[in-house]
């Protein structure tokens, strides 16, 4: 891993007409690492991951995935990373198994190894017993489970996950985890976006928080969160909620008149 960064961002700038998304970041990732980017609703999350990714090209800066410029060595870059979207679309007329099948194939797999690691996949995942049936007959938590085997189905460096746990049942939310842990245990990398605090508390090691497009803190969790009691009031320090009125003059609300 070049000098120890999954992903390097210089000069990151996205607008969209008036609107400015992402405002000038830079930006290191350590690699091996459960990478957090949070902030609120709106802060530019989706939007700079879309540009680390490929997805979406920035206005100004560059981006480096293992070493590699996103733009001008896409094949490379796209080859050494995964990417779970939120609001995948996937091919909803074809059953689990064939949609990695059809996944495997495009990342140029052998055929045995796709079927050897799609049937892996789906045990740990939980969705053996679901392989054959449409994907578009799957729950939201399926959904995100098969999005998440094709994601991993070549074994990628760099794991990009936008909202990963969002609308997830429980159950779905523990197997999704516990397959990331064993992943960035072997030494790969996870970044995922979330406003969800106490997950990310639990479950990563560095921590970025964005707020209107531009990153307010970044390094390793326990120094994100500093002397607060948890990354959730630093998170809100940060972003300047603190101490924000939540309804004291709404006298009204809960009794009294109607």
């Amino acid at each position: 891993m070049v000098d120890g960064a999954a992903v390097r961002v210089q000069g990151l700038w996205k607008r969209f007409g008036q609107q400015v998304a992402v405002a000038g970041i830079d930006l290191e990732l350590p690699a091996g690492k459960f990478v957090g980017l949070v902030g609120p609703n709106g802060a530019g999350k989706t939007t700079t991951l879309s540009m680390v990714t490929g997805l979406l090209r920035p206005d100004q800066g560059t981006v480096e995935v293992v070493g590699h410029d996103v733009w001008r060595d896409p094949v490379e870059v796209k080859a050494r990373i995964g990417v779970l979207p939120e609001g995948l679309r996937l091919f909803e007329r074809l059953s689990g198994r064939e949609l990695l099948a059809y996944s495997g194939r495009l990342r140029g797999l052998p055929g045995a190894e796709v079927d050897k690691r799609a049937a892996q996949l789906l045990d740990v995942l939980d969705l053996a017993g679901a392989q054959h049936k449409l994907v578009v007959d799957y729950s939201t938590g399926m959904r995100k489970k098969i999005g998440l085997a094709a994601a991993l189905l070549h074994n990628p460096e760099v794991l990009f996950l936008d909202e990963p746990f969002e609308g997830v049942d429980p159950v779905s939310a523990q197997i999704i985890r516990g397959v990331l842990e064993r992943y960035t245990a072997s030494g790969a990398t996870v970044v995922f976006s979330s406003h969800v605090m106490e997950l990310v508390e639990s479950l990563c090691d560095w921590v970025a928080v964005m707020a209107a497009g531009r990153i307010r803190a970044h390094g390793p969790l326990a120094d994100v969160r500093g002397d607060s009691p948890s990354l959730q009031h630093a998170f809100l320090e940060l972003v300047g909620a603190g101490g924000r009125d939540h309804g004291s003059h709404l006298d009204w609300l809960g009794g009294g008149a109607r």
